[in-house]
């Protein structure tokens, strides 16, 4: 079976994905869907700069972990760990590094500016007084359809002593064949420095994505699974997407949200640089844990058709949710309405 793909009207954008299959046609797909041929992972290790991930030796990420904080300038590009996810030819990187519009924006990371430890509060989304600083690999492993790698890492409070420990868990799995990758990041948060509040507001807290800088602006589009969706009032949606264009390319993004995650889960889904994810809340009793978890679904080109996400959720949240219907919405206009070209370490070819 022919598998149909939904492209925008160029003036009706409410109108995108409104009409579904018939439900048949619909079953069909989600029967057949199939998933790209196996590819062989491995890693590249750049000793104290970044973990390459390939498949059949292309790039398909690169976890940055440097703890370089010699100058403001190295403090400001490696002051929290981050992924970068790249193109679909394993070229460059779509994701921002440093610098650039909102510089403490960096791929794919997580962060609180209200984390309140034992009473006393720290900012790290904007890293204010403090880094994530990566420490160690617990893990590597490349295994049949998948790779997985373990970071540990120490969340500094006002010295060098963790406030908050986390282990960090990427998976990098077979995407199904619309896509290229298919990305699970897991955060194991230790509450090591006392009672921990996980706090602030869904602009500048939670796991989040950030396309590279010089996004097209007027292009950004954010699909929610919800007729009449308004991402600053709704609540735990299980999956939001994105579509941006960069160097001339389109892309989508896909944030499927693990139905173990705390609840009342805010997303900031709006913005036309392209930063989006979920501001997740929680405390987090002295010695206790609390984990995120979340998959992100890339594909290159328009956004991927419902049934599919929908299809790639319900593996991922083990569940057996209907196809919804959906919301369409251009982004927020942003001020400044144009970022200067970039001096963002994610905007230029990164040698493999």
């Amino acid at each position: 079976m022919k598998m149909l793909v939904f492209r925008p009207p160029p003036r009706n954008l409410e109108g995108m994905f409104r009409s579904p299959l018939p439900l048949f046609a619909a079953a069909c797909m989600a029967a057949t869907l199939a998933h790209s041929e196996n590819a062989t992972f491995s890693f590249h290790d750049e000793a104290g700069q970044y973990l390459d991930i390939l498949t059949n030796g292309k790039p398909v990420a690169r976890y940055m972990y440097s703890t370089d904080f010699s100058t403001p300038e190295k403090r400001n590009e490696n002051f929290k760990p981050y992924l970068h996810v790249f193109d679909a030819e394993g070229k460059q990187p779509i994701t921002k590094g440093g610098g650039g519009l909102f510089p403490h924006h960096h791929g794919m990371f997580i962060g609180w500016n209200k984390l309140t430890v034992a009473g006393k509060t720290y900012d790290r989304w904007h890293m204010k007084g403090g880094e994530q600083v990566h420490t160690r690999f617990l893990s590597q492993e490349t295994k049949g359809d998948h790779a997985s790698f373990t970071s540990l890492v120490s969340w500094a409070g006002e010295t060098a002593a963790p406030v908050l420990e986390e282990e960090r868990t990427l998976i990098f799995m077979t995407p199904p064949k619309e896509a290229y990758a298919l990305i699970e990041m897991d955060s194991k948060l230790k509450a090591v420095g006392g009672e921990t509040k996980l706090d602030g507001d869904p602009e500048h807290s939670g796991l989040q994505f950030r396309p590279a800088n010089d996004v097209a602006l007027l292009e950004t589009v954010y699909v929610f699974p919800k007729e009449g969706a308004d991402a600053k009032k709704d609540r735990d949606y299980p999956w939001v997407g994105e579509s941006f264009t960069l160097r001339g390319e389109r892309y989508s993004v896909v944030f499927l949200n693990h139905p173990t995650n705390s609840k009342d889960a805010v997303y900031s889904a709006y913005r036309d640089y392209g930063r989006f994810g979920a501001w997740f809340k929680g405390t987090i009793p002295a010695g206790g844990e609390q984990t995120v978890r979340v998959r992100f679904l890339i594909s290159k080109g328009e956004m991927l058709p419902t049934e599919l996400i929908e299809k790639a959720y319900n593996e991922f949240a083990g569940t057996n949710e209907p196809v919804p219907k959906v919301t369409v919405k251009k982004a927020d206009i942003s001020k400044p309405a144009e970022p200067k070209p970039a001096k963002a370490s994610g905007d230029v070819p990164i040698k493999p």
